[in-house]
């Protein structure tokens, strides 16, 4: 389509988003008492109806020509400067075509609109084709000020397009780093467990000692960059629509899945301390798999951020309705501005000096809770510690939550730790 063509409709499409246009026109026929009042989009050499009231029934409607005298239209309007013509007849510019009829004009003003930043768009004119009285000042300063609202209105339009348009290619660049996210994150599953393989391998044959080590450390470190690719993998799914995956069954002890959690991080890190405490006989409806992610993940955050010589706490309980999961550690607190951040994907809190993993740990976790229809919330001082609690109900049904920004419930109260 012609881009002169595209231009006339947006601008025809423009001034008729704006919902005050008609009533002006009205007020402006009646006010002054010309017959005839448009809005006219001018370029170049062509000029566009873009808005009209008409009692003369010339039959010009939006998106029509408007000509004056064949193509001096555009040359009466080059000064940029109201014109107010009592008695027209005498000139032979003004003689509107209206259809293809040749009708003539006897009073007519016109006014330009200028947009604020002072682009020039077309003209608010109205005429009649008697030859009328028009107070001159009057009619061009309320032209002049209807002329000002609309121009403020279409760059508000235009800045509206722009911020919606920026809006739109963020979100598309957006989806599409997260789809070379998840597909990178998929690819780099392969590599990974032929080194994992290699390194479990070595393991079970090599006597050096020395060996050994390298060996352990190999093996140690695929399973973190696992960690890594499975947490990227989860993130990139819930925003690209999937949602995470819970598949819900009836768990009747959590206590051996949860322990597993615990054995698993001490494995790993020998010199850190975890006292448990693990009383829960309830049957319980959860993804246990997804639940063991959540525990793993607030113990691993604890054990980074908490005081080295101090033990992380773990505690899991339950009342009637709710299964009551707990982590403590003490350490220096999360700030009070940073508590409503915490469990946005990305962010990590700058207290600790540890700077560890990609900050979507809590994320998932809060996601994984509310899929569970629970909620999951943080308090942290210097005198009590820092405390993350989820709170699952003892069922709920299946579904899948959608990745969103969340943030720590301040309604959700904590049950004290013991020691």
């Amino acid at each position: 389509m012609d881009e002169t063509i595209l231009g006339i409709t947006k601008a025809v499409s423009d001034i008729g988003r704006i919902a005050a246009v008609p009533t002006l026109l009205a007020v402006l026929r009646e006010t002054i008492g010309l017959r005839f009042a448009a809005v006219v989009r001018v370029t170049g050499d062509m000029c566009t109806v873009c808005a009209v009231q008409d009692s003369l029934v010339l039959g010009i409607e939006a998106g029509a020509p408007f000509v004056l005298k064949k193509n001096q239209t555009s040359e009466l309007w080059s000064t940029r400067a109201p014109i107010i013509e009592e008695h027209a007849g005498t000139d032979s510019r003004y003689l509107v075509y209206a259809g293809s009829q040749l009708q003539p004009i006897e009073s007519y003003i016109s006014v330009p609109i200028h947009l604020p930043n002072g682009q020039y768009f077309g003209n608010l004119c109205a005429f009649d084709s008697h030859a009328m009285s028009i107070a001159g000042s009057v009619a061009a300063s309320m032209l002049t000020q209807f002329a000002a609202l609309i121009g403020s209105q279409l760059q508000l339009q235009l800045e509206k397009e722009h911020e919606e348009q920026a809006l739109l290619n963020e979100r598309a660049a957006s989806e599409l780093r997260e789809q070379f996210i998840a597909i990178l994150g998929h690819d780099l599953r392969n590599p990974l467990q032929a080194i994992y393989a290699s390194s479990d391998t070595l393991q079970r044959k090599l006597a050096d000692p020395e060996l050994l080590v390298y060996a352990g450390r190999i093996r140690n470190s695929v399973k973190r960059m696992s960690a890594l690719i499975d947490d990227v993998l989860d993130f990139a799914r819930g925003r690209l629509g999937g949602g995470i995956e819970i598949e819900l069954t009836e768990v009747q002890n959590i206590c051996t899945g949860l322990t597993t959690v615990i054995q698993e991080l001490q494995d790993a890190q020998p010199g850190c301390k975890i006292l448990s405490s693990i009383d829960v006989d309830q049957q319980l409806r959860c993804d246990l798999g997804r639940l063991q992610q959540v525990a793993s993940n607030l113990l691993a955050n604890a054990l980074t951020h908490g005081r080295a010589d101090t033990p992380v706490k773990f505690t899991v309980s339950a009342d009637d309705t709710h299964l009551i999961l707990q982590v403590w550690n003490a350490g220096e607190p999360i700030p009070a501005e940073s508590i409503g951040k915490i469990f946005q994907p990305f962010w990590r809190h700058s207290v600790s000096s540890s700077r560890n993993g990609l900050g979507l740990g809590l994320h998932i976790c809060s996601q994984i809770v509310r899929a569970h229809e629970g909620q999951i919330s943080v308090t942290s001082s210097a005198e009590q510690g820092t405390v993350f609690t989820a709170r699952l109900p003892l069922g709920s049904p299946p579904r899948k939550v959608q990745f969103r920004q969340a943030t720590a419930s301040s309604e959700v109260p904590v049950p004290s730790l013991q020691s």
